[in-house]
């Protein structure tokens, strides 16, 4: 896909006239129609062609570092860029930082075997940590810094406000002016500020997430990624919602609520903070099966209920191996976050999750990531549908096993084996 500036990647996916007239208005940029989610053309021989395109979006490969800690400065940011990560999304932020105040401990861990022992793999991972506490400017002062120095390289700035449409507009104005190439609105933070209507509180709330983001999509100029909980019994309902009102794309998942578990000797719950704690987001290996429902399930909703290929998805949970980013893409994301794993492995984790991308790749031929994208979908069905596959396939089985039907059906070449089919075992 040839470049495009910013000014042209944003098209229309809202179904009201207001959005599609805010596309030809807004600051008074011209806008283009919807942007097919491409790969770039794989090459037939040599190393499989990671590079991916989404929402105009050019990214050398799909790995995305994830909002939260490993976004969440400067340094940190462009450690990401120069190990050769697709794309940075950054802690989210909001206007007044000063309202965020976070404490220590504030990571449990969840390993293999007895829990709490110091000894096994790390499985789990739970924060209580909220959004960037930062000031703003400074936050803002380092995007364009870091656009500056990498104008090629995608920056995603993460954005959270209160239920006031006024403060979401000047947030998006204000990000919006450091050159990012696209927004994640975080509608799924588990934990922190609900009261404020932050987070999950909207994102748990179909009503309310199609008001907020009808605010956002009537201001916004760039791409906007809805970022989904799944703390919610349906995750389709609000990736719809989203879809509909606007957004190009939607990452899921954000963190599980949970209570990582209770120290036995103190009686206390993890992380212990004066002697307190609070349930906070889980992450890591063990939510990956969960997230990977969840995202497939969207991927299916964005192939029945939309246009798929004019929207993105982004594949969130439990990412530390290239194996565990091609199941994300084979049940439909374009791109795939990894937060707590760069948090566990380090920013040099992308290189082998590139290389070991490319050897699943190389076994099955494929030359680009849209060869595989969405190929294991169709394999999702019904449990209805598996009893009736299952009883057709044993009927198949029978006829084969209890051999001719009629002796009309003898023949010469294979009589031998005819006889033998009809054998009582």
């Amino acid at each position: 896909m040839a470049s495009l500036s910013l000014t042209q990647i944003r098209g229309s996916n809202s179904v009201t006239e207001f959005a599609q007239l805010r596309l030809r208005t807004q600051r008074g940029r011209s806008k283009i129609g919807f942007l097919k989610v491409v790969g770039s053309q794989g090459q037939s021989q040599g190393e499989p062609d990671l590079s991916v395109t989404v929402n105009g979006l050019h990214m050398p490969n799909p790995f995305v570092i994830g909002s939260g800690p490993p976004g969440t400065n400067y340094t940190v940011m462009k450690r990401a860029f120069d190990e050769g990560w697709g794309a940075v999304i950054a802690k989210t932020v909001s206007l007044d930082a000063a309202k965020v105040i976070n404490v220590t401990p504030r990571y449990a861990r969840l390993r293999a075997g007895a829990n709490g022992s110091a000894k096994g793999q790390i499985i789990g991972w739970e924060n209580i940590e909220l959004i960037s506490d930062r000031p703003l400017e400074t936050m803002l002062k380092e995007f364009k810094q870091l656009k500056e120095e990498y104008p090629d390289r995608i920056l995603i700035a993460s954005i959270m406000e209160e239920y006031n449409k006024a403060a979401w507009e000047e947030l998006i104005d204000r990000v919006e002016q450091t050159g990012i190439d696209a927004l994640e609105i975080n509608f799924s933070c588990p934990h922190g500020m609900p009261e404020r209507k932050m987070g999950a509180a909207v994102g748990q709330d179909c009503a309310l997430l199609e008001e907020v983001c009808g605010w956002i999509n009537a201001k916004a100029t760039v791409p906007v990624w809805a970022k989904m909980t799944p703390n919610i019994t349906d995750i389709t309902q609000p990736a719809r919602v989203a879809l509909k009102s606007g957004c190009e794309g939607v990452a899921a998942i954000n963190t599980i609520m949970s209570v990582m578990g209770i120290n036995l000797k103190t009686l206390r719950p993890e992380p212990c903070v004066e002697g307190y704690s609070t349930p906070g987001g889980y992450s890591s290996k063990a939510v990956h099966p969960i997230a990977l429902g969840k995202v497939m399930n969207i991927a299916k909703l964005m192939k029945s209920d939309f246009d798929s290929e004019k929207y993105s998805l982004s594949g969130i949970g439990g990412v530390e191996t290239g194996g565990d980013a091609a199941e994300f893409i084979l049940v439909g994301a374009n791109t795939v976050q990894v937060c707590t794993g760069v948090m566990m492995h380090g920013y040099g984790l992308v290189k082998k999750l590139c290389d070991e991308l490319k050897d699943f790749m190389k076994m099955h031929n494929f030359s680009s990531i849209e060869d595989f994208r969405g190929t294991s979908l169709e394999y999702f069905t019904t449990h209805t549908d598996l009893v009736r596959r299952q009883q057709e396939a044993i009927q198949q089985r029978k006829a084969v096993k209890n051999g001719l039907q009629s002796d009309k059906d003898w023949t010469g070449d294979g009589f031998v084996k005819e006889s033998e089919s009809m054998v009582s075992n």
